[in-house]
């Protein structure tokens, strides 16, 4: 260290030499006397530091990463190997995002050599996951993006995978992964997006990423997905021809051009759903039906571009080959029916809902049009047009017609649907719901006019059915009926019943819901006089049914009997319970919520030899208690479905040895 600083040694501090030469003089310095302790800190040497040496910045090593896009495009186009593909796809979110933009053309097909193929055998690490199936969080990039947050579904069907993203898993990148890794698996058929991820939500290059990889795909479902566009649409009209499925709903930035694309690149269409999308108009309506030969059905609701020009172009081109139609809440005119009921030879099912724009004179030209003889379904909803002589058209011009459903139409009477029962010869299944202006005059004159063919009837809501004041004259019976539901009608009692039980000797299918001023009085007649055997009978909400009237039908009935509600009856008790385990061997489903049965009438089902419940509903039975237990353990050796919920008797430690027990059984508690 001395040679350092050019000393020789410690005198060199001092040139005049040392102070004192003997150590003994040195208290000479500071004499204090013997009694005081003075305390000298050992001298140290001052700390020196090592001269700071400065040297050449060490280089990176070369890296991939340093190539633009435009050269690691060209590097990865020359994978063509399924898995290969996939495990690169793994490396970054831009690899990734590159790979998924290779179209199948664009990939460099090489065979490798021998030498090579032994070469890459002997450096292959352990198998790595096609990218469509890692998990979440796997592999992340650089930047700690995670490239691999999947959670797909695989639905077999036709041979082709099917994905489905749902809200924030809808972005980009899960879209560039399925497209890339469904490669290896047979390809992508069917694509549905529903929402999107709001911070990184599917846009035009998801969509481009799939167009470019996915050629097999088959039907393609975009449902609240605002960043796509027609750019993102045209793309998968460029790359998917095969395309046979197609469903829109509230895309506001996609509009006719890429439709027109669609309709032009696409000529397997068959199935075609547009739903709010405000920049949809009449354009794409007169592409699809011009170049799609093979469109079979087309559901058009809540665009205000669509109007009549866009529905006759539509069915002028492809009503030979159009068999279902449904046209809601569309600012259409007579014009539009007028051109439906003269072209549409091929439609075989109709729904139109909210079209407010239609009168009395639309109806009646497409009944009298004479282009819907296939028609074998027709319903028709809050439509305020519809009038007895538009009904009557329109049953004497579809003599095929076997399903008619009438909803929300105000101005319609007896008459109307009398006529229209009388035209339509071959009726199977009429549903009537909030049709006030009906009467039992018109619901009997259908089951008259109607006697050889129908089958079903439901009427629900029509407030103009009242108790009749006089007696019905006897008339022939009704006995293709098998079906007959009566849901909420206020003014339907025991009279009414028992002119449908005289009407109605073969009826299966029983529902009386809602029904409160219906006794024991009534539907004892009815029950009596169904001769073929009731299979299914629901007493929700006759809160003035009791164990008489149950308890028949489980005697009359129980060899045929499959189901049974009797939900919000009171007075059903546990005597309904015992005639259930005496007579019914069939039956597979039952519904006792609200009823006044207590643990003796569970014990009683349990004690049932023949009885193999599947489905059982307790809900709201306060009387029921813990008691109930060994006898519902019993009962879950055949039970799929059990409701206990708002039984307050139960405790809650009863229930979870329920569920312990009985973990095959799907328990509500």
């Amino acid at each position: 260290m001395s040679k350092v600083f050019n000393f020789s040694g410690d005198d060199a501090f001092c040139p005049g030499g040392a102070l004192y030469p003997s150590p003994k003089e040195s208290s000479l310095f500071l004499s204090l006397g013997h009694h005081v302790d003075v305390y000298f800190p050992p001298c140290k040497r001052s700390r020196v530091t090592a001269p700071i040496i400065f040297t050449e910045k060490q280089k990176k090593l070369p890296s991939i990463d340093v190539l633009p896009d435009e050269c690691l495009f060209e590097v990865l186009r020359r994978v063509s190997d399924g898995k290969e593909r996939s495990a690169c796809a793994c490396v970054s979110k831009r690899w990734l995002m590159l790979l998924s933009s290779i179209r199948g053309y664009e990939t460099v097909v090489s065979k490798p050599s021998p030498s090579s193929e032994t070469e890459e055998r002997s450096i292959q690490s352990a198998p790595v996951k096609p990218v469509d199936s890692i998990k979440k969080g796997e592999v992340v990039d650089p930047n700690g993006v995670e490239v691999a947050d999947i959670e797909t579904q695989d639905i077999e069907g036709e041979g082709h995978l099917s994905r489905c993203l749902d809200g924030k898993k809808a972005t980009d990148v899960r879209l560039a992964a399925i497209a890339v890794g469904t490669a290896t698996h047979g390809g992508l058929g069917k694509l549905s997006i529903r929402g999107s991820n709001p911070s990184r939500g599917v846009t035009d290059t998801g969509l481009k990423a799939i167009a470019r990889g996915c050629p097999s795909l088959r039907a393609l479902s975009l449902w609240n997905v605002s960043s796509v566009s027609d750019e993102g649409l045209s793309e998968i009209a460029q790359g998917c021809h095969l395309l046979e499925k197609l469903d829109l709903c509230q895309c506001p930035a996609i509009t006719d051009a890429s439709l027109v694309a669609i309709a032009k690149s696409c000529p397997n269409l068959t199935s075609l759903t547009i739903e709010s999308c405000a920049n949809i108009g009449n354009e794409s309506l007169q592409a699809v039906g011009r170049f799609c030969p093979k469109l079979k059905f087309v559901s058009l609701k809540n665009c205000p571009l669509i109007g009549d020009q866009g529905i006759a172009s539509l069915f002028s081109s492809a009503g030979h080959v159009l068999t279902k139609v449904k046209l809601h809440a569309l600012n259409i005119s007579d014009v539009s029916l007028a051109v439906i009921g003269h072209y549409g030879i091929a439609v075989t099912d109709i729904a139109l809902i909210g079209l407010q724009s239609i009168n009395e004179r639309g109806f009646w030209v497409m009944g009298n049009g004479q282009g819907l003889q296939k028609l074998r379904s027709l319903a028709i909803t809050a439509c305020s047009g519809v009038t007895d002589l538009g009904l009557e058209a329109l049953g004497k011009g579809c003599p095929n017609l076997k399903l008619f459903c009438l909803r929300k139409c105000a101005f319609l009477s007896d008459n109307g649907l009398v006529a229209f029962a009388k035209g339509s010869a071959s009726l199977e299944n009429l549903q009537l719901e909030e049709c006030h202006r009906i009467t039992q005059a018109g619901l009997f004159g259908v089951l008259l006019s109607c006697g050889k063919k129908l089958k079903a009837l439901s009427l629900v809501n029509c407030f103009g059915v009242k108790e009749l004041a006089c007696r019905f004259p006897s008339v022939l019976p009704c006995n293709s009926l098998q079906s007959l539901s009566i849901r909420n009608f206020p003014g339907v009692g025991n009279a009414t019943l028992a002119v449908a039980g005289r009407l109605c000797p073969k009826l299966t299918h029983l529902e009386l819901s809602g029904l409160v001023g219906i006794t024991d009085e009534g539907l004892f007649p009815l029950v009596q006089s169904c001769e073929a055997g009731l299979v299914k009978v629901n007493l929700s909400g006759c809160v003035n049914v009791t164990d008489k009237s149950v308890s028949a039908i489980t005697e009359l009935h129980g060899g045929s009997l499959e189901f049974l509600n009797v939900d919000g009856c009171k007075y059903v008790t546990d005597a309904t319970l015992v005639a259930i385990s005496n007579n019914c061997w069939l039956l597979s489903e039952l519904d006792l919520s609200k009823c006044g049965i207590t643990d003796s009438g569970i014990a009683s089902l349990a004690g049932a030899v023949q009885l193999n419940l599947q489905i059982l509903s307790l809900s709201g039975c306060s009387m029921l208690s813990n008691k109930s237990l060994p006898f519902l353990q019993k009962l879950g050796q055949t039970l799929m479905g059990l409701n206990i919920q708002h039984c307050n008797g139960i405790s809650s430690s009863a229930v979870d040895l329920l569920l312990e027990q009985l973990w095959r059984c799907d328990i509500l508690a």
